[in-house]
């Protein structure tokens, strides 16, 4: 473990903290990366996968910095990831309480927590009921309140759950359509991912006039060039069935929706699902990231030499650290939709026009814009 660590690399931005948790009762095993600080506690939040290793979880904290940069938030950059191969809902409370006690020195002042893959709104509860903050995390459940500023007003959670990411994905989108002249009522969009990013991508997008034509969850993808049935589809994954149980659409592989002949494509899952082994099937004008990560930057760069426009990541889905700063702030979900829009909205606005007016690419523009803030603030 510590020859892995050592193996993540080391620049005069960070990572400040790279820490292993382990619990050798309960065998949890987890990894707290603190990034970057000089804007403010670092924010990133927590994922349960089965294979999460230190060096992803960095990866995702150094994205963590430039995102929070960019939206122009008091927040450094942070991310946590656990160990988790399944298990009963009190196991993995017992696994979120774990990670939490061990990390109560260094919250909120250094860490702030919040949900990511296979963490949520209940997560969250059990994070904060463990360190007896309620600071320490946010996306908490809109039902979990505090009294706030000593005034009687209550301070209530704002679960990721509303979709905050997915609606900024959405606000992205409209910009980057807006940019290259394609009517987003006339462009056809694949949604890789059905989760709580890529459903609430669906939704808004539905909203706009756009036609989703496409959409993957981990095992199954579904095509239907006339667009998509959003209850069908929410129904589907309320029973528990993948999208195969879909009734009106081509059943296809997973790895077939990044080679469909759409305007739009939107990862919207996990870690590095754009690779080598379908990067060249790619036809989309415009690939807006709503997952982390989605693809290596070298990939990235091919997939922008070839023409097509991509909106990253860390512009792209910062709805939901967005939605955690209004929460921290104690601000209510409407006033949290409305801050997310806006600053969604200026930051691609500002990236792309950057990009344009120096011939870089849209990441180039937004790390630029990013890395002058953070040195700044050194």
């Amino acid at each position: 473990m510590n020859q892995l660590i050592q193996q993540i690399p080391k620049d005069k931005f960070g990572p400040e903290y790279t820490i292993r948790v382990y619990d050798p009762v309960i065998g949890m095993e987890g990894f707290l990366v603190i990034d970057n600080t000089k804007l403010g506690p670092g924010k990133g939040g927590i994922r349960m996968t089965p294979n999460v290793t230190a060096e992803e979880v960095f990866r995702l904290a150094r994205t963590m910095t430039w995102k929070n940069a960019l939206a122009e938030i008091p927040f450094g950059g942070a991310k946590g990831g656990i160990v988790w191969h399944g298990g009963s809902n009190d196991l993995k409370k017992k696994f979120i309480q774990g990670f939490a006690r061990a990390l109560k020195p260094l919250m909120p002042k250094k860490y702030i927590a919040g949900p990511d893959v296979n963490t949520g709104e209940k997560e969250m509860q059990w994070f904060v009921e463990e360190t007896g903050n309620w600071r320490t995390a946010t996306g908490k459940p809109a039902n979990y309140c505090t009294a706030a500023f000593g005034k009687g007003r209550e301070k209530c959670g704002i679960p990721h759950e509303f979709g905050s990411t997915g609606f900024g994905v959405v606000q992205a989108t409209k910009v980057a359509t807006e940019f290259t002249g394609l009517d987003l009522k006339k462009a056809t969009v694949a949604i890789e991912g059905f989760g709580n990013v890529g459903s609430f991508a669906f939704k808004y997008l539905k909203e706009l006039g756009a036609n989703i034509v496409a959409v993957a969850d981990s095992k199954t993808a579904i095509y239907n060039e006339r667009g998509l049935d959003e209850k069908e589809l929410i129904k589907i994954k309320a029973e528990g069935k993948n999208f195969h149980a879909y009734k009106n659409g081509a059943k296809l592989t997973h790895d077939q929706i990044f080679g469909l002949p759409v305007d739009i494509l939107i990862p919207a899952a996990i870690t590095d699902v754009i690779n080598d082994s379908n990067k060249n099937s790619i036809q989309a004008k415009i690939i807006v990231e709503g997952a982390n990560i989605p693809m290596s930057e070298k990939i990235e760069s091919e997939l922008t030499r070839k023409g097509i426009l991509i909106i990253p990541d860390f512009v792209a889905n910062a709805g939901g650290v967005i939605s955690s700063y209004a929460e921290y702030r104690g601000y209510n979900p409407k006033r949290m939709f409305t801050v997310v829009e806006q600053k969604i909205k200026k930051v691609t606005k500002n990236i792309l026009k950057n990009s344009a007016k120096l011939g870089i690419s849209p990441r180039e523009a937004a790390m630029q814009i990013a890395m002058q803030r953070v040195e700044e603030a050194r």
